[in-house]
């Protein structure tokens, strides 16, 4: 994790799952969405993206639409990290978090997730600094991980030949409180017990746990 990697962001990290390198800045807006104006509250939402070549052929550029993949990761980063916070009383500010995929080799949306918090958290350290807030308003730190059943065995943080051929894939997000945000698995083919879902779960918070040290020691 590489933090202040877009210098001109309010916040921004680079981080590095393997041979999968996310960007993720954040930017401070004056303003929030209309449904949002005269509350009084902030608004954090995320973009993202993949560079044509973050892949191993080219992806094409969604420039007139974006595809229902890209959407679900951007709500999926949005939801994760507004749970770093118990409120938005922190003025009418929108924090926009763009996460593009450099490189992709599996797991980019539980990178970007990661990579978003450090954002996050700097763009609101900023916000502090420069006068707009007298505090952060974050409580938490959240983190996320990949695992999966490959070959009857469970793995973490699978990569680009991993994934295409587990038999189970879940995306797991955690607080750095130890609690879930959210956990979603999917039998790709075939099914699974109860007795591997919680051998998965455990196997995502022993990641997430080392994980949340690496934003901890970035953020020192």
């Amino acid at each position: 994790m590489t933090r202040g990697a877009a210098r001109s962001a309010e916040g921004s990290c680079l981080i590095e799952f393997g041979d999968t390198r996310i960007l993720c800045a954040c930017s401070v807006e004056q303003g929030v969405p209309g449904w949002r104006k005269g509350s009084g509250q902030g608004w954090i939402t995320a973009e993202y993206s993949m560079l044509p070549r973050a892949t191993r052929t080219r992806t094409p550029r969604e420039r007139s639409q974006v595809g229902g993949r890209t959407q679900e990761i951007q709500r999926l980063i949005g939801r994760s990290i507004r749970a770093m916070l118990d409120d938005f009383a922190f003025g009418e500010f929108t924090l926009k978090v763009d996460c593009d995929a450099l490189e992709a080799d599996g797991g980019t949306r539980t990178a970007a997730i990661t990579g978003a918090c450090v954002a996050v958290v700097d763009a609101f350290d900023w916000m502090v600094r420069t006068g707009r807030l007298a505090a952060t308003p974050v409580r938490r730190r959240v983190a996320a991980v990949s695992v999966g059943v490959v070959g009857g065995e469970p793995r973490l943080d699978l990569d680009y030949d991993e994934d295409v051929v587990a038999e189970v894939d879940m995306n797991v997000v955690m607080t750095s409180e130890g609690r879930f945000i959210e956990v979603q698995g999917t039998g790709e083919h075939g099914s699974f017990d109860r007795h591997q879902l919680d051998a998965l779960l455990g196997l995502a918070e022993t990641g997430i746990r080392e994980l949340l040290l690496h934003q901890a020691a970035a953020l020192a």
